[in-house]
């Protein structure tokens, strides 16, 4: 079995292996919040349409156990990005409020060394490794302290909802607030780096973040309306919705033509919440927990190669 943040840093070590080669990877590293195991067509839920990820998963390998560093966001986001356990880097609990813990400046993090070794590099979406009175404080480090030239992002969730949230926060400026839905929001500004801000000539390292299908769920019509009479509609089609925002950001990546050099990653952050409609696919635990359901076999698919066939894989 392998923890999530060693798998990602075998990934970091093969871009760094290249460094100072001529044709360098991308990386994209592509989180859903509190999304399950059982919250899938990709792992086998019968009903819930994610066609995007099904193409990742077909195009590269996909993932059967794969752990989180932690039962909930922040400590695991806070490993991802430096590697450590949450005890280690300093986030070893949920950062809500008032509380002195985030993300210290010091920790290095890869985005920082990607920087270093010549790359581009961005973040959007949710961050949610400071507390929350410290976001937005010149006194603490926001992403750009931790590697990320452009960033777009909000503390915790969008808010006051994932539908025309006001709460995001462009490269230190508040962007006001914006029309549409929390993932495609997200999913559009990462398109607008690839496309019109990035500089061409450097390789790229981008996380994009999602707040789906954490709460308060706000679903597009057009989604919901897939799953219409059905009692968990909202939840399901608030997949879908995540799984279209996959898809915005592996297609600004096609029209780029840099998807076949692109090392892309896919995963929850950490297990479902079932209040709230999420499964963990008959798995013990939950979001919080320390059983299978909330730590492991989790969705996970690293890939984007076109040229090579479906490799499904088993990470022991």
């Amino acid at each position: 079995m392998m923890n999530m943040k060693k798998l990602f840093t075998f990934g970091l070590l093969a871009a760094f292996s290249f460094a100072q080669a001529e044709e360098r990877p991308n990386i994209v590293v592509f989180l859903g919040d509190d999304m399950g195991w059982g919250d899938s067509g990709t792992y086998g839920n019968d009903l819930i349409q994610t066609p995007n990820m099904d193409k990742l998963a077909s195009q590269g390998v996909k993932l059967m156990q794969c752990y989180s560093a932690c039962g909930v966001c922040s400590p695991s986001r806070s490993a991802i990005l430096t590697g450590r356990t949450p005890y280690r880097n300093g986030v070893w609990r949920h950062l809500s409020g008032n509380g002195p813990a985030h993300l210290r400046e010091e920790e290095i993090t890869y985005p920082e060394l990607l920087k270093e070794a010549g790359y581009a590099t961005c973040h959007v979406g949710k961050w949610h490794l400071l507390s929350k009175q410290q976001f937005g404080s010149e006194d603490f480090p926001h992403p750009d302290a931790h590697g990320f030239e452009h960033w777009m992002a909000t503390h915790n969730n969008a808010a006051p909802s994932h539908k025309n949230p006001n709460n995001f926060v462009l490269n230190g400026e508040p962007v006001g607030e914006t029309e549409g839905y929390s993932a495609q929001l997200v999913a559009a500004e990462a398109g607008r780096w690839l496309k019109e801000i990035r500089d061409k000539d450097k390789p790229f390292v981008m996380s994009v973040w999602l707040h789906e299908p954490h709460s308060p769920i706000a679903t597009d019509t057009r989604f919901q309306k897939l799953y219409e009479g059905h009692e968990n509609a909202k939840y399901m089609g608030n997949i879908t919705q995540l799984d279209h925002a996959l898809g915005m950001v592996m297609d600004a990546l096609d029209e780029e033509g840099v998807a076949d050099e692109t090392f892309f990653y896919f995963s929850s952050d950490n297990g479902p919440v079932p209040s709230y409609g999420g499964s963990s696919g008959g798995l013990r635990g939950n979001k919080r927990s320390d059983y299978e359901g909330e730590f492991g076999c989790r969705e996970s698919c690293v890939g984007r190669v076109e040229s090579r066939p479906a490799q499904p894989a088993r990470c022991l």
